[in-house]
């Protein structure tokens, strides 16, 4: 009995509708951020009057700045502490390895969060173009998987 080796139980894929709503929730969290530190950075005060200025090159970089900061802080680093993002966790799904459902790595949520930009740039547009079932695909030896009760 001791030699026997233990195969690990796969544990069943979310629906996409859960992988969509964890993804929605991380995307806007980032974006909003991003957006509130961008208008904060384009606040001009002069003679007691507040004034946006949108046009500033700065509100842009501190909006896009904080928003991918914000994503890989969420998407990496929360992932790698907790095993869930943001939306996975208010959703109910973490990140796990392929091969044994163990702990996901800081190199491949890296590589993961770089996977998702690549995937929104082409695959969304193209299903949105096409209207095709494709569904969200797991990434770099990670998977989505629920998270136990």
């Amino acid at each position: 009995m001791a030699n026997q080796q233990r195969t690990p139980t796969r544990a069943p894929a979310p629906t996409q509708v859960r992988r969509i709503t964890a993804a929605t929730i991380d995307a806007l969290t980032a974006l909003v951020c991003g957006l509130v530190a961008g208008a904060a950075a384009g606040v001009k005060v002069i003679d007691g009057v507040v004034e946006l200025r949108p046009q500033s090159p700065m509100v842009w970089g501190a909006a896009l700045g904080t928003a991918l900061g914000l994503s890989f802080v969420n998407h990496v680093l929360l992932t790698l502490a907790t095993r869930a993002s943001l939306g996975k966790l208010i959703t109910g799904l973490r990140v796990v390895r392929a091969l044994d459902g163990g702990r996901p790595g800081l190199f491949r949520l890296t590589g993961r969060w770089l996977f998702g930009f690549y995937w929104t740039a082409v695959f969304v547009p193209i299903h949105l173009a096409t209207d095709s079932d494709v569904e969200q695909q797991d990434a770099v030896g990670l998977r989505i998987v629920h998270r136990k009760a």
